[in-house]
Order: structure tokens, then C-alpha cells, then sequence
């Protein structure tokens, strides 16, 4: 939802989208502005954001897109003498009061539709973000997406509190990575795929082949192919 056409009002032309997937065998997952952030102090900001959030999930259900997904905003820091400090792990009450309207918000609009929210690692969660992921995950609607290119291009910080919450994992970005350069074409990067496509098969879990040209979606798709997963 970062991209000009795929913005609430383009989401909310559900009978042309719809048409549109069944002329072409397809569902959809909606990925949430990666900007989103229902936390921020402002609360003008911080209400647009819960519009955004309740408008696409009500679009989700129309269209029986299984899932959204989103990134944690880690907010602002400011740069101390001797360290940086995150504000919302510095201002901690008001932001986990916020934390707790939108899963509120989340569950009243979401109803029984059964799409989820999955939250997706990025560059390492911060400790206040483990702690608002583990409030969300307490309701059934949230879950987690595993990008296991960010998980190689941060050293898979997160790999730990993921796996501890192996049963939360819904939805998984699958593209390979080298060093800290990701999105790259399966097969040509240095994940050991193998294992962590094994993991989302045994969860039962979505997967979108995360790249970035059709070219090397080809390509990726063939390597599906080669190696029995297609």
C-alpha cells in the first residue's frame, strides 16, 4: 500500500477486483503502508493510520483476502551522548495504550470474516516491540509473517523469538539474500531455502515469492520447479 494505485480508495473497487481475480485463478494479501503507525503521538496521525488499518480490512473481507500484512514502526529515537533512545520504548505506557486500541479496533472490524494480520520481521524487533507482538498475538486474528531474507540481512536476530512462537507463524516472504542485500532470486543467494520452505509447509503456512522484477520472479518460479515445490 506504499505504491499510488493500490491506496484505500483503489482497494475499496472490490467487484472490479474481485472480477479481476477470478478472470485470472487468483486471491489476494494486502501488505499495509510500511509507514503505518498507530502509535504515534499525534493522534492525528495516529487516527488516519486506524482508518487506513479499518478501511483495508473491510476491503480484505469484501475481496476474501485471507490476510494483511504489516511492519512495526519503531518510531523516532533521539541521539543521546552516549546511546540513542527510542521514544516508544522510552514513553512505554502510551504507546502499549495504543497498542491496545488497535487490536480493539481490529477485532470489532474484523469480526468473523477470519482475516488475519500478520506482523512481519524487518531489521530486528526492538523490546518494546516484542512485548506490543506478544499483546497481539493473545488475539487469534494476529499472527506472524517470517521474511527469511530481512531474517538473513540482520544477522536473524529474530529468529529465536519467532521460533518461539513457531505455532503464530501464518505467512511467510520467501526470496534468498547475500550478505545484507535480499530480494534476490531464489537459488542464488546464500538461505538455506530447503529448511525454512520445509517450515512453512509443515505450519501450513501462505508464502509469496517476494522479488522485485519479473525476471527474477521467472526464474524463481522455475527454481520452485527444479527443486519439487511446484
Amino acid at each position: 500500500m506504499n505504491f499510488p494505485m493500490y491506496q484505500i480508495p483503489q482497494l475499496e473497487q472490490t467487484a472490479f477486483l474481485k472480477n479481476l481475480a477470478q478472470e485470472n485463478r487468483i486471491y489476494y494479501t494486502i501488505h499495509l503502508d510500511e509507514n503505518l503507525n498507530v502509535c504515534d503521538f499525534n493522534p492525528l496521525v495516529a487516527g488516519a493510520c486506524m482508518e487506513t488499518v479499518e478501511r483495508a480490512l473491510k476491503a480484505a473481507a469484501a475481496l476474501g483476502a485471507p490476510l494483511l500484512n504489516m511492519h512495526m514502526n519503531h518510531g523516532i529515537f533521539v541521539t543521546l551522548p552516549d546511546r540513542k533512545v527510542r521514544l516508544f520504548g522510552e514513553y512505554r505506557e502510551p504507546y502499549m495504550a495504543a497498542v491496545r486500541r488497535f487490536r480493539e479496533m481490529c477485532e470489532k472490524t474484523a469480526g468473523d470474516s477470519g482475516v488475519k494480520i500478520c506482523i512481519e520481521n524487518t531489521d530486528g524487533y526492538q523490546d518494546f516491540e516484542k512485548e506490543a507482538i506478544d499483546y497481539l498475538l493473545a488475539s487469534e486474528m494476529f499472527a506472524l509473517t517470517w521474511d527469511i531474507g530481512h531474517s538473513h540481512a540482520c544477522g536473524n536476530v529474530d529468529e529465536d523469538f519467532l521460533m518461539q512462537r513457531r505455532d503464530r507463524l501464518h505467512h511467510f516472504h520467501i526470496h534468498d539474500a547475500k550478505g545484507t542485500g535480499n530480494h534476490k532470486t531464489l537459488g542464488s543467494g546464500e538461505i538455506d531455502l530447503a529448511k525454512r520452505i520445509g517450515l512453512a509447509g509443515t505450519n501450513g503456512c501462505r508464502c509469496v515469492v517476494e522479488t522485485k522484477t519479473i525476471e527474477a520472479l521467472r526464474q524463481s518460479a522455475q527454481w520452485l520447479r527444479d527443486n519439487g515445490y511446484l
